[in-house]
């Protein structure tokens, strides 16, 4: 069995570090606080998931969806899902120099929702399922978003705890307490990840020996690399 999530980050715009250029990140809350003793804490990860640079904006954008692929000294793979979506920020001090979409600018008052701050929810595993992250991180996106009556705290430990088979070709069906229902299919083998996309029409109309040669001449080239 292996861990679904191996940590659960919430990533956010750093308005303590002044400097000129694009903003900076920070870690604002991590799920566990500790880290796994086969798994360490992913470094710099702020920087991962905003790979454009942390920038305010004068308005507010639409959620974005990507996967970061990190590969550690040991050549293991760590998948990072992240969900980066806006909030409005209000700053009743005013502000002295803030990066927005580019433009250094000097301000005073700022009023309510005239710029809005990315904010970004990872999740890291190393397990290859990035359409059971973003169904994840949706929810939790919209839990948050929409005050619903679900704890977060819930619905993060849920994820955290969560076990699944390694490989086998089982199914796993589990919740994160919100009403969902996630299921998961795991591959055949550990080295063959499901990717939900059928290849039966393109092998036959490739025929059988094209594709049989194909396979082996890149397998012998694998090997002689």
């Amino acid at each position: 069995m292996a861990r679904l999530a191996d940590y659960f980050i919430v990533v956010g715009y750093d308005h303590e570090k002044p400097g000129s250029g694009a903003g900076l990140g920070k870690i604002i809350q991590r799920f566990p606080q500790k880290d796994w003793d086969d798994t360490p804490f992913p470094q710099g990860i702020e920087l991962f998931c905003q790979p454009s640079g942390w920038q305010l904006s004068r308005e507010r954008k639409q959620p974005t969806f990507f996967v970061v692929v990190l590969t550690d000294i040991d050549s293991d793979r760590h998948y990072c899902s992240c969900l980066t979506f806006y909030e409005a920020e209000i700053d009743l001090q005013g502000t002295k120099k803030e990066e927005i979409e580019g433009e250094i600018e000097v301000t005073g008052l700022i009023q309510p929702a005239e710029v809005f701050a990315p904010k970004s929810l990872v999740l890291v595993s190393r397990l290859d399922y990035p359409e059971i992250f973003r169904a994840c991180l949706g929810l939790i996106y919209t839990v948050y978003v929409d005050s619903l009556n679900v704890s977060l705290e819930s619905l993060i430990a849920n994820l955290c705890a969560c076990l699944v088979p390694a490989a086998g070709g089982s199914q796993k069906l589990f919740s994160l307490g919100a009403g969902d229902r996630q299921l998961i299919q795991t591959p055949l083998h550990d080295s063959l990840p499901v990717t939900g996309t059928s290849v039966a029409l393109l092998f036959q109309q490739l025929g059988m020996s094209f594709v049989l040669f194909s396979v082996s001449s890149c397998g012998s080239l694998q090997n002689e690399i």
